[in-house]
């Protein structure tokens, strides 16, 4: 092959794309020396480039192709030429026969210089090897996908032979034993990795009468993926527990605790949350991207008006934001990414959360703590002692916060903070329930985002049909003109959910003038809702319905977010 006569090395061939200087390659190499690590993974690690650009890079110098492995399928006769192990090892995975030559195998490689790892496949399979270049990522996301459920099932049988031979030591020794073991290390870790590389937002770990079963959240919907025998659960559970420094010898008590880890170099923060029931303990982690909490609000899915709309409610000095939501409808990331927006050298930016979800620089973040008597409200007002001019409060959960809130956004700051209602309207006679005098919340109010996920159609898979008489008037649309809208299909792409990635839907309230009027009168629900339409506001429905029939979304995810009585009724 031509490769084998390229005497350049890696760095060389990044220094001669412009991609790295010297002075990074030689600040790079003995760190990789040191860490047993490839110089291109060191240099992806330090920052100094990416996946992306090194493998663009190599295809410039060595003219190899480059590949996209989400849609690609593999025979089994390719899956079992090598085992998983060595493909894992060597981060590559064979693709096919290369051009029906049954002696040469196209094979998919992060590193297409790498001999050893190219030897060690002709060795094994007495084939010759034509390299094709893939990300890193997308290469082990393959090997997940063909080889992921064979090798949790082998080291599970690792293990349960293993713990055949200790049956007769104490439950201690066999507690103790079970958490150094390494199968169950192997599980634990495939675990996380598969959910990271899958867009996992949570992991489910249930105990059930006679087995395990694991589930991973994607895009808001529960999917399983492994089942155990139910005597492995001890050792995964107390493998969590070690890693999230909680304390192994309890288990009659619920426990939290967080973990910290690295998936393709990305770095995860975990949360994880034990809790006995009837079988055994249960675990469920949340899986964050620190990164991915602090987006451009050009990502969020604004539409042009609704971004104008959020542009100018952050105008305000002061005042009171407030985003809107059940748990997981995006509203950390909303609030995230405003205080980033308002973020400047001149600005004294203090948080109160509970917990403290990602630190962005330039921003004070406290973690509230009731065993110090750290709570939202004994935190702020401590904080208006510290010359704020912005305060983020993770949630208003009871008055005694909703009022210093409200105290503090009239004496000149800029609140914001989030609160368990289903729709804008509904916030603002949830905090007068919650005891805030009408005038004061109608002079501190400034803005009020309601906001749900929908997951996105696979563009790949996504099919058209035509909209029924009932989903059209839902969508309102008119009955008698054909409207098309699309529904989900599956493939390979999407892992046959027919959903890829989920987007934001708004319902944004700016409070107006004649808004106010209509507070500081203890205006109902629907009288604050209609005053809203009337001054142009968009609700979920119209919003989640825009969606459908622009195709980004289905009509049964519509449903799900704005389901109310008048859909009841129409069903």
């Amino acid at each position: 092959m031509a490769i084998r006569g390229n005497k350049k090395r890696l760095g060389d061939m990044l220094i001669e794309e412009g991609l790295i200087t010297e002075e990074q390659l030689l600040k790079a190499l003995p760190i990789a020396r040191e860490k047993g690590k490839k110089i291109g993974e060191t240099l992806v690690d330090i920052g100094f480039t990416t996946d992306e650009a090194i493998m663009r890079a190599l295809s410039n110098q060595l003219s190899i192709d480059i590949v996209d492995l989400s849609g690609v399928r593999i025979s089994e006769e390719m899956t079992g030429l090598v085992n998983s192990n060595i493909l894992r090892k060597n981060c590559m995975v064979p693709l096919g026969y290369f051009r029906g030559n049954f002696n040469i195998v196209q094979v998919a490689m992060a590193d297409p210089m790498d001999m050893a790892a190219i030897d060690d496949f002709t060795i094994i399979t007495n084939l010759q090897v034509e390299p094709v270049l893939a990300l890193p990522n997308e290469i082990m996301m393959t090997l997940d996908r063909y080889f992921g459920d064979d090798e949790n099932m082998e080291a599970a049988q690792k293990y349960a032979d293993q713990r055949r031979a200790i049956e007769e030591a104490s439950q201690d020794d066999e507690y103790n034993e079970s958490v150094n073991n390494s199968p169950i290390v192997k599980i634990v870790n495939a675990m996380i990795e598969q959910a990271a590389r899958q867009r996992a937002s949570d992991i489910h770990i249930e105990a059930l009468e006679r087995h395990v079963r694991v589930r991973f959240r994607i895009d808001g919907a529960l999917y399983e993926k492994f089942t155990y025998d139910i005597h492995l659960l001890p050792a995964i559970i107390a493998r969590l527990k070690i890693i999230g420094g909680m304390d192994i010898s309890e288990k009659r008590k619920p426990q939290d605790g967080r973990i910290t880890y690295v998936v393709d170099h990305v770095e995860y923060d975990i949360r994880a949350s034990i809790l006995p029931t009837v079988y055994g303990e249960k675990c469920v982690m949340r899986l964050a991207q620190k990164k991915m909490l602090t987006k451009d609000k050009s990502e969020l899915g604004f539409t042009p008006e609704e971004m104008k709309q959020f542009d100018n409610i952050l105008k305000n000095p002061n005042g009171i934001i407030l985003v809107t939501g059940p748990t997981g409808s995006g509203k950390s990331t909303t609030l995230y990414t405003a205080l980033s927006e308002l973020n400047k050298e001149d600005v004294n930016i203090i948080t109160v959360e509970d917990p403290v979800e990602a630190n962005i620089d330039g921003i004070n973040q406290v973690q509230t703590n009731n065993k110090a008597d750290l709570t939202f409200a004994s935190a702020l007002r401590s904080i208006l002692r510290q010359d704020p001019d912005i305060i983020m409060i993770g949630e208003i959960r009871d008055t005694e916060t909703a009022q210093i809130a409200v105290q503090a956004s009239i004496t000149g700051h800029l609140v914001v903070s989030t609160l368990h209602t289903n729709s804008s309207a509904a916030t603002l006679t949830r905090l007068m329930d919650m005891g805030i005098e009408s005038y004061l919340l109608a002079d501190s109010m400034v803005g009020v985002i309601a906001q749900r996920l929908v997951r996105r159609l696979c563009p790949a898979c996504k099919k058209e049909h035509e909209a029924t008489e009932n989903e059209k008037r839902l969508l309102g649309c008119d009955e008698l003109s054909p409207v098309t809208i699309y529904e989900p299909c599956g493939c390979e792409q999407c892992g046959n959910t027919g959903y890829r990635g989920r987007i934001g839907v708004y319902e944004i309230m700016t409070i107006t003038p004649k808004m106010r009027h209509v507070i500081s009168n203890h205006g109902s629900t629907e009288e604050i809702k209609d005053t809203a339409l009337s001054e142009g506001m968009h609700t979920l429905r119209m919003s989640s319905s825009a969606m459908v029939l622009k195709g980004v979304t289905s009509f049964s995810e519509m449903i799900k977010v704005s389901f109310d009585n008048d859909t009841a009724d129409t069903m």
